[in-house]
């Protein structure tokens, strides 16, 4: 591997799937013989922060270059930030994008102009990208517009001017050249797709044990306000009883409160420290895999396809939705789930 570091080619993420499908792309793109710089604009939250650190490790096992920058400490952080990037992109080329709907993200697609942007999975997320980028939207985060943090700072840079811009260069015939790296079922006009099949997971980790008893997949629609927790929780302890399942995966963004609750009925609850694409492949997995529509429902199939687990994925009731949920989220998720049974042939489970 070369020694000599590509200073054409810039990585900028803040999530450990982020990551994990940078290292993917790395993998396939005939580019696996060149280091080149992954920014990590580090999140707040501690769960993610650890997973981050831990994929920075593998990151840097292969040959990239991780720089760790903290963004999110107030308005004074996210300047320095974006100008202690100045340096690393003078002169980019390739700019990989984790989630072309970040502030700081588009800060720096508008200061560097290259002429080729990658973006790579940033979980259903990514579904959205897509139709916004084919309607010709601005770009925005349609589940946060209006929200401020807990410290009343807006912070979804994402809005009006800066996603607009946005907007225009990533456009057909803006001189930009755009590719989508993505394991979800898409075709974008004028946009080059590329098949994200997790083959550097495949390759590095060998196939997982496959252990009788099942296992359930979390997600943090309880936290993000859009499920009501009585119902999540009754139906994650009618899905253990009926399959037979013996752990349950949580999700980085879970409340400990609730994962408390969920581990009094007898589950053991599996705080990944990994992106769960790698944690799967490592020691054992569930013949039975089970999920809510989220983005794993797509990976995990790719993941698993030379192991004889098989995923299932179990749709959100329709009295599970709070009042306060946004009416797009329930279209939105079932479509996750109808696409990866047309794609993947996933079977569907009831609670």
């Amino acid at each position: 591997m070369s020694t000599d570091l590509d200073q054409s080619t810039v990585a900028l993420v803040e999530s450990p799937a982020q990551l994990l499908n940078v290292m993917e792309w790395w993998h396939v793109s005939g580019t696996s013989r060149q280091r080149f710089a992954v920014v990590v604009l580090a999140p707040r939250q501690e769960v993610s922060r650890l997973q981050l650190r831990r994929m920075a490790g593998l990151a840097r096992g292969v040959g990239l270059a991780v720089q760790w920058h903290e963004p999110r400490l107030g308005g004074a952080s996210t300047a320095r930030t974006v100008r202690s990037l100045a340096a690393v992109l003078s002169g980019v080329h390739r700019l990989i994008l984790g989630d072309p709907f970040s502030g700081v993200m588009q800060v720096v697609l508008n200061i560097s102009r290259p002429r080729e942007v990658v973006i790579v999975d940033d979980g259903s997320a990514t579904v959205e990208f897509a139709r916004q980028h084919a309607a010709g939207e601005d770009l925005a985060r349609w589940h946060r517009r209006g929200r401020s943090d807990a410290r009343g700072q807006v912070l979804d840079f994402a809005r009006g001017q800066l996603g607009s811009s946005a907007r225009r260069r990533l456009a057909h015939g803006s001189g930009c050249q755009l590719t989508l790296f993505t394991s979800m079922p898409l075709q974008l006009a004028a946009v080059s797709v590329v098949r994200n099949d997790f083959a550097w997971v495949r390759d590095r980790f060998s196939a997982p044990t496959v252990k009788k008893c099942g296992d359930l997949i979390g997600t943090s629609l309880v936290e993000t306000g859009v499920v009501d927790l009585d119902h999540y929780v009754a139906g994650v302890r009618s899905l253990a009883d009926q399959h037979s399942i013996d752990r349950y995966f949580a999700h980085r963004k879970e409340d400990p409160a609730k994962l408390a609750t969920i581990a009094r009925h007898g589950l053991e609850i599996v705080s990944p420290d990994l992106p769960l694409e790698i944690v799967a492949r490592r020691d054992s997995i569930g013949r039975s895999v089970i999920s809510f529509p989220s983005t794993v429902v797509h990976t995990l199939p790719l993941v698993l396809s030379d192991t004889a687990a098989r995923l299932s994925v179990c749709d959100i009731a329709d009295d599970w939705y709070t009042q306060e949920a946004p009416p797009r989220w329930q279209l939105f998720l079932g479509q996750v789930s109808t696409s990866a049974r047309t794609s993947h042939g996933l079977l569907s489970v009831a609670c």
